[in-house]
């Protein structure tokens, strides 16, 4: 009979999840436990997994399936923390514990919308958590932002973290980054960061070498208002003022009037603004002054500037300068607007990064979506006007905050499925099939999901590479390279 089963699932291509699961049950016994509530997570960075660890701490009946569009979890953890900065991936640990608990699995290299659609989910399990983050990158919509020279941070970003088929070149001796916010930071960071300090990274060694080779030695990071608005944390500031071999370089006038107004704001906010004054106005020390005479590589703000063009070089079609508008604050604060003066200038560059925003993509038509706000329209992670679903992460939020505001946002929305669940409001004393019908669906596709233990293979040939050359990891670079280890 089970011989059977699988025959009939390999003949007909165009099976429904019920009569799949007609299959499935054709002895007349359900072959999935009828009692446990059935949640499937979309997406394996930090918004699934601390959804899944919430939902598995206020339910102990529930059983969670993460999916996952590539062969490796954790997201942005992975993905999108600088590689100088180690102690923000211990949140793996936790993940991985999430992911080894008997009530959960995870399904990487199953792309939903594609592989997948979100209807079957919603018909095998109970409730569907959309956390697949922000993949798309605001526009700059500003002429000449498609030429060779101009990338999105998410780009760059990914570049030197390993994200499957991204590359750059960095053959230029001045880079404009616009954005100031800690993703900005990282950028001219990694950029004006000593080999030696970044060789015993996780970065990549494609990007390492990249970065060895780099002509790249003045960094400004633009933003369209002023100090007293700018959006990176002082943790990064003081990172980028501590920088070995670097010096900044300041324009005096965007500082008018910041000593008087920070005397009024809160701590955080002056704490930031005060080594910012101190950095571009102030007579450095005996020592610092030595420092900064032996540096080669400059980085600075420039404050009141909005990008308008992208300059061209005729001759070979490449980014030779950026032109920006100056503009004036009306308003004071975090309200502040940044209003045009009519004054432009030219910066000379051969390198732009906009770090000025991620954002969300649909998944498919028949789910809500917010395209102004690059959302999903939703209330406490429930999703408007679709039972059953819930969203959670910057998919629910926006491209806002820290891994920390993340998992108070999931936790949210995992508490709200609780209540759901409790309430009656999503019914879940009937039995849903979960992740049999899905894989059988897979496989009558020709997708072949990697497990956990099917990650571990690939984390351990990392950390073996890592090893040889002296640096926590050596991370694969391309998708058949990760699912060559996995499936061993």
């Amino acid at each position: 009979r089970a011989h059977r089963k699988r025959k009939l699932l390999r003949k007909d291509k165009d099976w429904s999840p019920w009569l799949l699961l007609s299959v499935l049950t054709v002895s007349g016994k359900v072959s999935f436990s009828s009692c446990s509530p059935k949640v499937c997570i979309v997406g394996s960075g930090p918004a699934g997994f601390y959804t899944a660890q919430h939902l598995m701490k206020a339910r102990q009946d529930v059983e969670v399936d993460i999916y996952e569009r590539l062969p490796v979890p954790f997201g942005l953890v992975r993905f999108g923390v600088a590689p100088d900065h180690p102690e923000v991936k211990n949140v793996i640990n936790t993940f991985t514990q999430t992911a080894k608990h008997s009530h959960c699995n995870f399904y990487g290299n199953v792309t939903v919308g594609k592989d997948v659609s979100v209807e079957e989910l919603q018909q095998a399990y109970h409730a569907v958590v959309l956390s697949y983050g922000a993949e798309g990158n605001r526009s700059m919509r500003i002429p000449g932002e498609d030429l060779a020279g101009v990338y999105s941070a998410k780009d760059f970003v990914g570049w030197y973290n390993g994200l499957p088929n991204s590359h750059e070149t960095l053959s230029d001796q001045s880079a404009v980054v616009l954005g100031q916010g800690n993703v900005a930071i990282d950028v001219a960071r990694i950029l004006l960061s000593p080999i030696d300090m970044l060789k015993t990274t996780d970065i990549t060694q494609p990007a390492l070498e990249a970065l060895a080779a780099s002509q790249v030695r003045r960094v400004l990071i633009v933003g369209r208002r002023g100090p007293m608005q700018v959006a990176c944390t002082i943790k990064e500031l003081r990172e980028m003022v501590n920088l070995p071999g670097t010096k900044p370089d300041m324009l005096a006038a965007d500082f008018d009037g910041v000593a008087q107004a920070v005397k009024d704001v809160p701590r955080p906010r002056r704490r930031l603004t005060e080594l910012m004054l101190k950095t571009a106005l102030e007579i450095p020390g005996e020592k610092e002054q030595a420092r900064r005479n032996k540096a080669s590589r400059i980085w600075g703000f420039r404050f009141f500037r909005s990008p308008i063009e992208v300059l061209a070089d005729p001759d070979r079609n490449r980014t030779t300068a950026i032109r920006l508008a100056i503009n004036r604050l009306e308003g004071s604060g975090e309200g502040a607007r940044a209003v045009l003066t009519g004054e432009v200038e030219d910066v000379s560059c051969g390198l732009v990064i906009s770090s000025i925003g991620y954002r969300s993509l649909p998944i498919n038509g028949s789910v809500p979506f917010d395209t102004h706000k690059a959302i999903i329209p939703n209330t406490m992670g429930r999703v408007q006007q679709a039972a059953g679903l819930y969203c959670s992460g910057w998919l629910k939020t926006g491209p806002t905050g820290v891994i920390a505001t993340t998992m108070n946002n999931s936790f949210d929305t995992a508490r709200s499925l609780v209540e759901d669940m409790d309430s009656g409001i999503l019914h879940v004393s009937s039995a849903k099939p979960g992740s049999q019908v899905i894989s059988a669906l897979l496989e009558k596709r020709g997708v072949k999901p990697v497990t956990f233990s099917d990650w571990e293979k690939i984390d351990h040939v990392e950390v073996r590479r890592g090893e040889a050359v002296g640096k926590p990891r050596e991370k694969l670079l391309s998708v058949e390279e990760m699912l060559q280890v996995a499936q061993r």
